[in-house]
């Protein structure tokens, strides 16, 4: 029989992912969209196995994780129960890896990755469904090609026979209401009409309902599912011994 805290976790996991489904339906019908045309993908960068098994059995389909090597053994223990979805920054170094292991990639930031993704993909025999990263406000601390070079962007993608190049994504600028965050996300809308995309990877825990109610067809959401992440630990540089190093 199951331990009272793990039933509490599994019923919170639950909880907590049918409030954000009714929170995405509020907002498509708000857009006059419908709910299903949002795809959910559960970010789940430092979660545990035993919560991210909690929110497949929630009926979760997707998962996001932000680091090739944190997902290594995520898959390995938990399998194909749910679409994987890199999110985070991909060093081009790691694209092997992490052909073996995603079915979509969001961040394809700059050239030289997609071109290696590109390559990696075609002999592996297979096309990755990717998203052209956009830095909507240009901002230095982030990858992506800036709106005035998406046009630019899009056509060397979508010419590389192992992309499949779904739409655009953006992580827009820290706000203090998720409300500031709507001009961000109504300019990535236009940037994708603009060149015929149709999917949009845009919104996360603080702010999808307005990135749903502007025309989001996927939202990355960790801690309004999974709940606070824990503190990031520093790691300690080991003493240096004053006596050198053991014989």
């Amino acid at each position: 029989m199951l331990e009272s805290p793990v039933l509490d976790m599994q019923q919170d996991i639950r909880s907590n992912l049918e409030r954000v489904r009714e929170r995405i339906a509020r907002a498509a019908e708000r857009a006059g969209r419908r709910p299903e045309d949002v795809l959910l993908v559960g970010v789940s960068k430092t979660v545990d196995v035993g919560r991210i098994r909690a929110a497949l059995g929630a009926g979760l389909t997707a998962l996001g994780e932000n680091r090739v090597q944190e997902a290594r053994g995520k898959v390995a223990e938990l399998g194909r129960a749910a679409a994987w979805h890199l999110v985070g920054h991909l060093q081009t170094n790691k694209v092997r890896d992490a052909l073996e292991l995603f079915d979509v990639v969001h961040s394809v930031d700059r050239i030289d990755l997609a071109r290696e993704l590109d390559r990696r993909a075609r002999a592996r025999g297979r096309r990755i469904d990717a998203f052209v990263q956009v830095n909507v406000a240009v901002e230095p601390s982030k990858g992506g090609w800036p709106p005035e070079a998406v046009e630019t962007a899009v056509e060397a993608l979508t010419a590389l026979a192992g992309l499949r190049v779904r739409g655009l994504m953006t992580i827009p600028p820290a706000v203090d209401r998720p409300e500031d965050a709507r001009g961000w996300f109504r300019a990535l809308r236009k940037l994708a009409e603009r060149h015929g995309l149709a999917d949009l990877s845009m919104g996360m825990s603080g702010d999808f309902e307005v990135a749903v109610e502007e025309g989001a067809t996927m939202v990355r959401v960790g801690t309004a599912i999974f709940g606070p992440r824990p503190p990031r630990i520093p790691e300690v540089p080991p003493t240096r011994s004053p006596y050198g190093p053991p014989a």
